[in-house]
């Protein structure tokens, strides 16, 4: 069956060999460039990033080869204020955000998708590493490049409009594949980090838009142990950029509270939890767990995968891990798992070790 479909290329070989398949596949594909920022240069360049100028021009480039037609749609305004504003105040509340997933979560599978169906496409199509069979997610077939975890917080109705032409194949299969089809993006490297810190210093970045101040370091007894210099520039599990001397052993970062700008610090064993409270649950795979439900967990982007019982309550879900994990950060994505199938996912609000109070953040 022949689909109208929109290819959203960021510039890069994945989304336009994506593209590209789309197009021999027999569909009617329009090819389109999100332009992310009023001012591009104030985002990344070359490879550092997938907002700019230079990406405009070969995501352009590449749809001439093709042989689809190509637009640039502004969608600063809503980037700014869903993935941009969504970090700083992320920060601000004491939490971990993930821009990326974000990202795909209100624009390119919210904004941009409720745009396309508007125009009468029937499908968004993008370069992400990730397989969909019988309406459901799967991981990509290269494990270090999927991207199922980022794609968790879309809901049942997103996925059936997506396409996802490359979850079958290796990224080095991609980049022979744009060779062969002569796209010139086809040894451009990968963009990395958040794209819209100019300079990939998030702390600095913050630093302009939050005003934390000076606050205390405190141990888990509530001894003081030093002083940090804005509250907002640390998460939860980090250990470097601490500055405390003198320790027998390594201390890392346990809590991070905005309300008296302080930040908890402790030995890697406080880190261990193995209750997980998240919020906004979204059910791509199945339906929610009215029961406890055995499946497994992925904390973090590229991060382990848990084993663990799952229900979903009052509007939350509560997640009970078989074995601990360490550096959970509220403000993360706890996506589920059966086998490689995604299930859901909801937003890390609080954790906790068995038998202790829930800790936020």
């Amino acid at each position: 069956m022949t689909l109208r479909v929109l290819a959203a290329m960021s510039g890069g070989v994945d989304s336009a060999v994506a593209a590209a398949r789309a197009a021999e596949a027999g569909h009617d594909v329009t090819g389109v460039h999100l332009a992310l920022s009023k001012n591009p240069q104030s985002y990344r360049t070359g490879a550092r990033g997938c907002c700019t100028a230079e990406d405009s021009r070969d995501a352009r480039r590449a749809a001439d080869v093709i042989g689809i037609p190509f637009y640039v749609w502004d969608m600063a305004e809503e980037f700014d204020r869903d993935v941009v504003q969504d970090f700083v105040s992320e920060y601000a509340a004491g939490r971990t955000p993930n821009p990326c997933l974000r990202c795909n979560e209100k624009i390119k599978f919210e904004a941009v998708l409720d745009r396309a169906v508007a125009l009468g496409f029937d499908a968004v199509c993008t370069g992400h590493h990730v397989r969909k069979a019988g309406g459901r997610l799967r991981r990509s077939v290269d494990a270090d490049k999927d991207q199922s975890y980022v794609l968790g917080v879309l809901d049942r109705d997103q996925v059936a409009h997506a396409m996802f032409p490359l979850g079958d194949c290796t990224k080095d299969e991609v980049r022979a594949e744009a060779e062969r089809r002569g796209l010139a993006v086809a040894d451009k490297p990968d963009s990395h980090d958040i794209c819209f810190i100019a300079d990939g210093d998030t702390a600095g970045f913050l630093n302009t838009r939050l005003d934390g101040g000076p606050g205390p370091i405190k141990d888990e007894s509530g001894e003081v142990l030093g002083t940090h210099q804005g509250a907002h520039t640390y998460t939860v599990g980090q250990r470097k950029g601490l500055n405390l001397g003198g320790a027998a052993e390594r201390r890392y970062v346990l809590s991070i509270e905005p309300v008296d700008n302080t930040v908890t610090v402790g030995p890697r064993e406080s880190l261990r939890v193995d209750e997980i409270t998240a919020e906004r649950p979204v059910w791509s795979g199945g339906a929610p767990f009215a029961e406890p439900t055995a499946c497994t967990v992925q904390l973090r982007a590229h991060g382990e995968v848990y084993s663990c019982t799952a229900v979903q309550r009052d509007g939350e879900l509560f997640l009970r891990l078989d074995e601990p994990a360490t550096g959970v950060a509220a403000g993360q994505a706890a996506v589920l798992y059966d086998g490689d199938t995604v299930l859901g996912s909801g937003t890390i609000a609080a954790t906790a070790r068995s038998g202790e109070p829930v800790a936020a953040g």
